[in-house]
């Protein structure tokens, strides 16, 4: 499913990933790191919204950065803001959206966009204004215009962040359902208990790969080191 091949990538002549080299067909499968770390360039690299400045990174055998329109139909993925990633005033015209992008007729995109509402009972949604949506109704609109799409792979960047207890406790339940493969990138590794492998990125290289309790123990235990030093400069980022 991903095949990364010494992807490097240097934005501004400021180095964010480094030589990374990755394959993997796990269903679930977390990336942990601090800020700063590189985990969003990763994502990015991953759902095509960058090309690499060297290397390669193919997702069910396209090559992302190359092929846009095979990304889409590939990949999705969910930003940490969902209104960096909303487009539209109403929640079925976000929905249609990426449906019509991928070559629907507008007649099929809206029945499909119904049919997703109603699988997440959200029928009354349609013609809501967004703006008028929580952060976590946001959240979930955005995940939803994703499924529709119904890509191999979802990308989760830091899904959580800003949201209360019981919209993340919703939104986990309803990504923990998902069929597609997940990747979910986050500085927080409570919410990888159960996945299948975890990857730690650490200054844009992959400081540990492997079983998701050897990684996440060791990457607590390296951060609960850092918060324990009195020099603050190591906790930039």
């Amino acid at each position: 499913m991903i095949d990364l091949n010494a992807v490097s990538l240097t934005p501004n002549g400021a180095a964010a990933l480094h030589d990374i080299s990755l394959r993997a067909n796990e269903r679930r499968i977390g990336v942990v790191g601090r800020n700063g770390s590189g985990k969003t360039s990763l994502a990015r690299i991953l759902a095509g919204l960058v090309a690499p400045t060297s290397g390669q990174a193919c997702i069910a055998g396209i090559d992302v950065a190359k092929d846009r329109k095979a990304a889409l139909r590939n990949v999705g993925i969910l930003f940490q803001n969902p209104d960096h990633q909303i487009i539209f005033p109403t929640v079925e015209e976000e929905i249609s959206f990426g449906l019509t992008q991928l070559g629907q007729p507008k007649v099929e995109a809206a029945h499909n966009t119904e049919a997703m509402l109603a699988q997440f009972n959200r029928a009354h949604w349609a013609k809501a204004a967004i703006h008028q949506l929580s952060q976590g109704q946001r959240q979930l609109v955005c995940l939803m215009s994703i499924l529709a799409m119904q890509p191999k792979l979802i990308i989760l960047d830091e899904p959580f962040a800003g949201l209360d207890i019981p919209t993340t406790l919703h939104l986990g339940r309803v990504l923990s359902q998902l069929d597609a493969h997940l990747v979910h990138i986050t500085h927080d590794p409570q919410y990888l208990s159960g996945y299948d492998r975890v990857i730690w990125i650490d200054e844009g290289r992959i400081a540990q790969d492997g079983a998701a309790k050897t990684v996440t123990k060791a990457f607590v235990t390296r951060m609960q080191q850092l918060g324990e030093q009195d020099d603050f400069t190591h906790l930039s980022g």
